[in-house]
């Protein structure tokens, strides 16, 4: 079973990452959503991180805004995927998440998505991709995704 953990620094991201939820229900990948922060909890994710393999997670989405530290710290607890989101928040409306994000030092890589709802978007769809090399189910809905002009079908 595919389960993905989403992760994010503060409850009021939560719009943003919503956006992940219909991709994850049409591709049937279970998931849970985490607040927690690189900042003020970097306990709580470290653990979370480090445990996130032996709990059955395949790959961990990880949102932040402005120093965009989130997804990094998860990289470096976890040997799961991370795919960071970066998120428009302060004077830099999400550039500074981004390149927060892109610039992961080498061997401790997270994979970038865009800014914002659209990132969140194909964060969900990258884990369906993913997940569809040895998930037959999710390989079959991902040809119908991408038949339908990858857009959700009806």
């Amino acid at each position: 079973m595919v389960k993905i953990a989403i992760l994010m620094g503060s409850d009021s991201d939560r719009p943003v990452v919503e956006e992940a939820i219909p991709y994850l229900d049409y591709f049937e990948i279970s998931h849970e959503i985490h607040v927690m922060s690189a900042h003020r909890t970097p306990e709580q994710v470290q653990k979370f991180a480090s445990e996130a393999e032996s709990k059955g997670f395949t790959a961990i989405i990880a949102c932040a805004g402005m120093a965009a530290h989130l997804p990094g710290v998860v990289a470096a607890y976890t040997k799961l995927p991370v795919i960071g989101v970066p998120l428009a928040a302060g004077a830099l409306n999400g550039i500074d998440a981004l390149y927060s994000i892109v610039q992961m030092p080498a061997g401790v890589p997270v994979a970038s998505m865009a800014i914002g709802k659209a990132g969140m978007r194909n964060a969900a769809i990258f884990c369906a991709q993913i997940a569809a090399r040895f998930d037959d189910n999710i390989a079959n809905r991902f040809g119908k995704f991408k038949t339908n002009n990858c857009r959700i079908p009806s």
